[in-house]
């Protein structure tokens, strides 16, 4: 199959991204593709997997600089040696000065990041799933440090075809740059620590488990270093070109939305004054990545609750339902939290009882909503009607004729949502749902689990296994038979689906056929491994949200107090509406003074004809001209210093002060982290002997890194910085720093016992735990903070014997199943989960041997099983409680 080429920004060439016909088997580790490589796709559904295998996404014919980073390091320092040459003979105009500086650093990083890229790439298929998947943490970092230096490469040949041109945007072109040195500094710590991954973890394994040490030490390395340059101009690099807009818009979105948080008591105020100051931000990119980085840092976990929760809106509900699939049957049902019986797998002849949820809020029903794209035998039921929740959410228009009912289907698909245990419900995932419904013709009930801080672990495992149980019992309402029931769920919803798993085996209740799971969260704690460095760098999934979101869920995250106000609705209207007039004018102000000092700019630059932004005008203010350079040293060092800038958030929200930072004039600016070093350092990537002995393959390199102290107590502040005549270990080679932002995280350490329970992390389980699970499928990002969550997870189901496979999709970010609608890229990454759920559907699976009941093992199995009942029971039945107990 002929792969399709585009052109995305800066020229960069993209190779579209096809599902492999065959899984390639190579021998040595070597796959059929290199982690850098771009991703294809097909409109074809791929072939069924077999148990125990992975399939990949790879580029069999995209160009050769991605398959090699020695390419990609010949190409650059080539590009970088002529731009470098050009602009010194250029004399000391500022622009000359600028595109010197930043060059000759970007030379520096590279030459520094060059020897562990390829060391990396040497061992990193080690801790591959097997030999045909090319994925994990180490192939992630590599191919994110690979893809940046493939956007510096194709910006600076850009530069070097159009510098003489009349229209040749200088300042425009130097600050991109600047900004991807920025990026590629950090990208260079991150390298760094992953080798001391490498050094201190067990052969083959991707966590660091430990709760200090490396750990503590990333966590307090997240909370100071810089972070907006991943959120400015270079936003979602190392995704495909199809996701950048779209992340663009969210990072407006978030940032204007971050703004007018708490000046509005109404969601639709908030939401209408972040589109009229959002103008700001879309021009500005500086301002957007200092606003998105302090709001990752310190806002509260009721921030992201709110934002995340802005597609359950009315508005933006109604429009994606008008474009998505119509489905016949869409309604939210409560169920009443009453007890009910099911017969044991082992012997069907016992019952067991499963009780409503307790945990927290007390007995309360369960919502869920039940999709089917025609109605089917049941789905008009009275008693089912009975149960349907009025709510006015959903408004389907369906110039159908009325339906006759249909047989009942043989599956059902029970759906967990994701949304990090904290935001979200069944209908801001409705849009990819009712495209199951039509293509696997299959009822499916979506679970509208209870959500933490309110109602923190275990209670949403709680409701999820209730719900399971009571499609189950109540199949015949649904439109199914439920021959076939299989599990579904992404992120949070994928976790979920795992432990239900292990709490149906745990009752002896009977287990789905199959789980299909996006993207899970299988290890819900702080700990360090390659592919959760990235969270340094994405949009999506910072560190700092996500370590809020899991401590949420365990129930660590106080509570805020909410004032109780006697609130007029008149009074709300007049202040949203007040405030609404004031964001206009000044949004609209805001884009009339940035395209008047656009005008004034160009005439006070004379030859210099630059567009410059908002944010950039203030930046280079006279008192900030850059420090002349020495031309004579290629490493040369230069500091674009700029005014602090804060919105109006800053101002209201940004009461925290760090300390031990440099001052604010000099932050967001690229700085010298280089001055002592003209040469790489030398890294030591061997084995001595007397690490041989713990690492059973010898070939495995390590680097020789000298550990940190570890200072008392759980707050993690800014890293130290011993003096030069201090003994102590450093953190990172002599002579690098990576850059630090004035906006400290506050975050602590997650080391709640709870974090440890099975039921909430399943790859801390034990064996026995896992040998009860059925059939999985994990489809899984190769550039998702939470990919070595998958396979680790892989890896250990496949150790008990348990039949797994891992499916990798590249260039994707994590929750493509919501962008599904979005481009082709993500549409077929969510057909192959349809493929995976058809594979449970329809693959005739040898018959289980399905764990007895804890109670069963001790009866002599005679009829009825009246000797194992407990007191005041009825003979037959099974008042039974979990294995382990989930509360702990």
């Amino acid at each position: 199959m002929a792969s399709e080429k585009g052109r995305g920004e800066n020229g960069i060439k993209h190779t579209n991204w096809k599902v492999n016909s065959l899984i390639k088997k190579k021998g040595g580790g070597h796959s059929a593709a290199d982690p850098s490589s771009p991703p294809q796709s097909s409109s074809r559904s791929p072939p069924l997997s077999p148990p125990g295998s992975v399939m990949s996404f790879s580029s069999e014919e995209g160009p050769a600089e991605l398959k090699d980073p020695r390419i990609v390091f010949q190409n650059l320092h080539s590009v970088l040696d002529e731009n470098i040459a050009f602009f010194r003979g250029q004399g000391s105009s500022e622009p000359a000065c600028r595109f010197v500086a930043v060059f000759s650093l970007i030379q520096s990083h590279a030459r520094s990041l060059e020897p562990a890229i390829h060391a990396f790439t040497s061992v990193y298929h080690v801790f591959d799933f097997d030999a045909a998947t090319p994925a994990n943490g180490y192939r992630s970092l590599v191919k994110v440090v690979l893809s940046c230096l493939l956007h510096i490469v194709h910006k600076g040949r850009y530069v070097s075809s159009s510098r003489r041109s009349l229209f040749f945007r200088a300042s425009h072109n130097v600050t991109e740059l600047e900004s991807y040195c920025s990026a590629l500094c950090q990208l260079r710590a991150l390298v760094y620590f992953a080798q001391r991954l490498l050094t201190a973890n067990r052969h083959g394994d991707l966590f660091f488990l430990e709760e200090r040490g490396l750990s503590e030490e990333f966590v307090r390395q997240y909370a100071s270093m810089h972070k907006g340059c991943f959120y400015e101009r270079c936003m979602g690099f190392q995704f495909t070109p199809a996701i950048r807009p779209f992340l663009q818009t969210i990072s407006i979105g978030l940032v204007s939305f971050g703004e007018n948080y708490k000046r509005h008591q109404s969601g639709i105020g908030v939401a209408a004054s972040s589109f009229f100051t959002s103008g700001k931000y879309a021009m500005d990119p500086e301002l957007r990545g200092f606003e998105f980085e302090r709001i990752t840092q310190n806002l509260d976990v009721n921030f992201w609750k709110a934002f995340w929760n802005i597609t359950e809106m009315e508005v933006l509900a109604s429009l994606a339902n008008i474009t998505s699939t119509t489905v016949r049957v869409n309604k939210t049902l409560s169920v009443p939290p009453h007890s009910f019986e099911l017969p044991l797998a082992a012997d069907p002849r016992l019952h067991v009882t499963i009780t409503p949820p307790v945990a927290h809020c007390g007995p309360a029903p369960v919502n869920m909503r039940l999709l089917s794209y025609e109605l089917k035998e049941g789905q008009d039921s009275e008693e089912l009607t009975s149960l349907v929740k009025q709510d006015g959410s959903s408004l389907n228009i369906d110039l159908r004729l009325k339906p006759r009912r249909g047989p009942p289907s043989k599956y059902l698909l029970v759906h967990f949502h994701g949304g990090g245990f904290v935001a979200q419900t069944s209908k801001s995932h409705e849009p990819y749902l009712k495209s199951w419904a039509r293509e696997l013709d299959t009822p499916i009930l979506s679970i509208d689990y209870s959500l933490a801080p309110e109602a923190p672990f275990p209670r949403a495992l709680e409701e999820c296994f209730f719900a399971y149980c009571w499609a189950l019992k109540n199949c015949h309402l649904l439109g199914s038979t439920a021959e076939r029931v299989c599990l579904a769920g992404d992120s949070a919803g994928g976790n979920l689906c795992l432990t239900v798993s292990m709490r149906a085996a745990s009752y002896g209740v009977r287990l789905p056929d199959g789980i299909m799971t996006a993207y899970p969260a299988t290890l819900l704690t702080a700990t360090a491994s390659p592919s959760r460095l990235l969270t340094l760098i994405d949009p999506l999934l910072p560190l700092s949200v996500l370590s809020k979101c899991l401590s949420a869920y365990a129930g660590t995250e106080p509570m805020p107090q909410k004032r109780a106000e006697k609130v007029n609705t008149m009074s709300l209207v007049r202040k949203d509406t007040a405030l609404l007039l004031r964001d206009f004018r000044l949004g609209a102000s805001a884009w009339i003074s940035s395209l008047l000092d656009n005008g004034r700019g160009g005439k006070n630059r004379g030859t210099d004809t630059v567009r410059k932004s908002v944010s950039e005008a203030a930046l280079n203010a006279p008192q900030s001209d850059p420090v002349p350079l020495d031309s004579g040293v290629p490493g040369t060092s230069f500091s674009k210093k700029r005014d602090s800038l804060k919105s109006q958030t800053c101002q209201d929200l940004g009461s925290h002060t760090p300390f031990g930072t440099s001052p604010p004039g000099q932050q967001g600016a690229l700085q010298s982290q280089d001055s002592r070093q003209q040469q790489p350092e030398d890294v030591s990537f061997f084995l001595t002997e007397d690490s041989e002995e713990g690492h059973p393959d010898s070939q495995l390199p390590l680097v020789v890194v000298p550990e940190v102290e570890e200072e008392p107590g759980f707050v993690l502040g800014p890293p130290r910085c011993p003096s030069p005549s201090s003994s102590a270990p450093q953190e990172f080679p002599e002579g690098f720093e990576p850059l630090r932002s004035d906006q400290l995280a506050d975050m602590k350490l997650q080391t709640s016992p709870i974090v440890q329970n099975p039921f909430m992390s399943p790859l801390l389980a034990p064996d026995d735990m896992l040998r009860g699970l059925p059939p999985l499928h994990i489809v899984a990002c190769a550039l998702d903070p939470m990919l070595d969550d998958s396979v680790m997870f892989a890896k250990r189901l496949r150790a008990v014997g348990q039949q797994v496979s891992l499916c990798v999709v590249e260039d994707l970010p994590h929750g493509f199943l919501s962008l599904s609608q979005l481009s082709r890229e993500t549409k077929d990454a969510a057909n192959i989960c349809v493929q995976r759920i058809r594979e449970v559907f329809h693959c005739e699976a040898p018959p289980r041997t399905q764990r007895k009941h804890r109670k069963l093992e001790r009866t002599n199995h005679g009829a009825g099983g009246v000797a194992g009942a407990e007191p005041g029971e009825e003979p037959g039945t099974v008042t039974s409680q979990p294995s382990v107990e989930i509360g702990a």
